[in-house]
């Protein structure tokens, strides 16, 4: 167990220095392509930090463990809302946009509403391949959908008060004549970071390329130290006599979700809130739709009573970030606070039913 514990310290040391380089290269790439944050944390930065979950899901549907593949994702998503978007805004109270909650959120709520309706209604106690079809059906709309919002935003920060494209060779001057100070591209974009001054500077000076590089070794750091965390807390687990049923709801899915908890955590620290909040949308949008669409198409996974309820948490969880969103535009300190008491009473409530 000494080396696991080891293993344990180097996995969090990866999993914290990893996230830190990730945010930041990827940030620097959504700035030089004049991509909003929110979008990147939407796509790139959710699904690198879904890999574990993918991963853990995708060779458990294939070795049978449908239970692993299936607690895996509702335990991460749950972990997601309650515990991380919780410390983060309790680090720092995280403003969340009119797009996350017009779009994004209500997007979250309708992919657990087809999973519930799936496995407990539809087909009770099962998920066919038919059903798993349609999430990631469902995944593929709501990638698309981010996509055309990328591109209409980048064009919006190309386009001048005036209407005149920047970047359309003759009518470059005029936008450098007339728009110097209200350009909506690089400059109000990195404006909008915390440390103005020489990060800004030093931002714009490190090639697109490099900041590249940066975001694929974060990448990776947070990918293999996700994969020793999950490993060595499960070898602890297992020495300490737990069961695999609750290692599976608890370990397994906190572990796989470190990556999304350290990403979002350094963001809220770095002010990258679009960042911070997209993530989390974004993974957990992920883990349902593609991760458990697509290892359910692989393996029709089976269901009990006793999942209803973690289904239901997950979507009250959703339902409260939805009303934090609509109501007070953002999550403040202490709601922060109670969304990871909300978490640790679940936990405890698992515990005691396994």
């Amino acid at each position: 167990m000494a080396l696991d514990i080891f293993l344990l310290l180097v996995g969090m040391v990866l999993l914290v220095k990893g996230a830190d380089l990730f945010v930041g290269g990827s940030s620097r790439i959504a700035k030089a392509m004049r991509v909003p944050s929110l979008v990147i944390g939407l796509t790139l930065v959710s699904m690198g930090t879904s890999a574990p979950e993918a991963s853990v899901s995708i060779i458990g549907a294939v070795n049978g463990m449908n239970d692993l593949s299936v607690g895996n994702v509702v335990g991460s998503n749950i972990f997601n809302t309650l515990l991380i978007l919780g410390v983060s805004g309790a680090i720092l109270p995280l403003a969340i946009g009119r797009d996350v909650k017009r779009f994004d959120i209500p997007a979250m709520l309708a992919i657990y509403a087809a999973l519930l309706i799936f496995a407990f209604v539809v087909t009770p106690l099962k998920l066919d391949i038919f059903e798993a079809v349609i999430l990631l059906v469902m995944f593929a709309a709501y990638t698309a959908f981010l996509i055309v919002r990328a591109v209409r935003a980048n064009k919006k920060t190309q386009t001048t008060p005036s209407g005149i494209a920047c970047g359309d060779g003759a009518a470059e001057q005029s936008c450098e004549k007339t728009d110097a100070p209200q350009t909506a591209a690089p400059a109000p974009i990195e404006a909008q970071s915390d440390n103005e001054g020489n990060r800004a500077k030093n931002k714009r000076s490190l090639p697109l390329w490099a900041s590249a590089i940066l975001t694929a070794v974060g990448l990776a750091g947070i990918i293999f130290g996700g994969d020793l965390v999950v490993d060595s807390a499960s070898g602890i687990a297992k020495a300490l006599g737990m069961s695999e049923a609750l290692v599976g709801l608890t370990i397994v899915a906190v572990g796989t979700s470190l990556p999304e908890l350290v990403t979002s955590v350094v963001a809220a620290v770095k002010k990258e809130n679009d960042i911070a909040v997209g993530n989390i949308i974004g993974s957990n949008i992920f883990n349902i739709a593609f991760i458990l669409g697509l290892s359910s198409a692989i393996s029709a996974p089976m269901f009990d009573w006793a999942m209803l309820t973690d289904m239901l948490v997950m979507l009250g969880s959703g339902i409260l970030v939805l009303a934090a969103a609509v109501f007070i535009k953002s999550v403040a300190r202490w709601q922060g606070i109670a969304m990871a008491a909300m978490y640790v009473g679940y936990l405890a409530y698992i515990i005691i039913r396994n």
